[in-house]
């Protein structure tokens, strides 16, 4: 295990990142999605206590991974870490920049309503990049909201708004939402049309799933969340295992070299 995390934490950037693609995409699709991963923190003990076990901090910490691949492609990059949003963004660049990322080169963005990731695409990839929100994150919302717009028809309902913002008739979805919004006077978790109307209402430009998918573009976040489970949870979530900050990104350093395919290059040149 000591051979192991030494390794692990003299992986450098461009060891997990893969080579410079030759080819120039026309678009990248690029998504990013956090995850809970358990650590404890040591303290440093006392004089009446000496055992820095007695001193353990049990938290969880936040793994965000993110995701990069052509739409011709089947198996995406990856990256992860346990910083902060600009750590993360500047990630996402640097996969997007090994696709083959070009001044030409279009970047579609799919994640949750999470505002720090659409302000990561924008900051890193200016007017080239786009940021749709997750359909099914947006259905979350929806499917709150029907009970109240709709009491007898509540499936119904949120199945006929949600076809709606797939055909771009976002304008038809809130004025279904307008009648029913709760005062202000009414608690946030007391109010789920107010919450969902002002879910849509304060991320313009956020869902063009018509545009989407008439260019064959994913308009879920799915791919990068079922990527935690191989990527992220497979070893780092397993059952009883707590991990210090350094070993935990140390790890997720190995399963993202790994999972980028870069296992014999980084050997290589370790051995050259």
């Amino acid at each position: 295990m000591t051979i192991t995390e030494r390794h692990a934490r003299a992986l450098s950037e461009a060891d997990v990142t893969p080579p410079v693609s030759a080819v120039t995409p026309l678009t990248l699709i690029v998504e990013v999605d956090g995850r809970m991963i358990p650590v404890v923190e040591v303290g440093k003990g006392t004089p009446e206590i000496p055992d820095k076990r007695k001193h353990r901090t049990l938290l969880w910490k936040e793994a965000r991974l993110s995701l990069v691949r052509r739409p011709d492609e089947i198996e995406p990059s990856f990256d992860v870490t346990l910083g902060d949003g600009a750590t993360t963004g500047a990630a996402l660049k640097r996969l997007a920049v090994a696709a083959g990322l070009k001044p030409r080169t279009s970047v579609h963005g799919v994640g949750d309503g999470a505002p720090w990731i659409a302000g990561q695409i924008e900051l890193q990839f200016g007017a080239q990049g786009g940021y749709l929100i997750d359909v099914f994150h947006l259905c979350d919302y929806l499917a709150v909201a029907a009970p109240v717009c709709a009491p007898d028809q509540p499936g119904e309902w949120m199945i006929g708004q949600k076809e709606r913002m797939k055909t771009g008739q976002m304008n038809a979805v809130m004025a279904a939402l307008a009648p029913h919004v709760e005062p202000d006077t009414v608690a946030n978790d007391q109010a789920p049309v107010r919450s969902c109307y002002r879910y849509i209402a304060n991320r313009p430009g956020q869902f063009k799933y018509r545009e989407a998918i008439a260019a064959s573009l994913p308009i879920g976040s799915g791919e990068v969340e079922s990527a935690h489970r191989y990527v992220i949870q497979e070893r780092l979530k397993l059952a009883g295992a707590w991990w210090s900050p350094v070993n935990a990104q140390a790890m997720l350093n190995l399963r993202v070299l790994r999972a980028n395919h870069g296992w014999h290059r980084y050997w290589n040149a370790a051995a050259a």
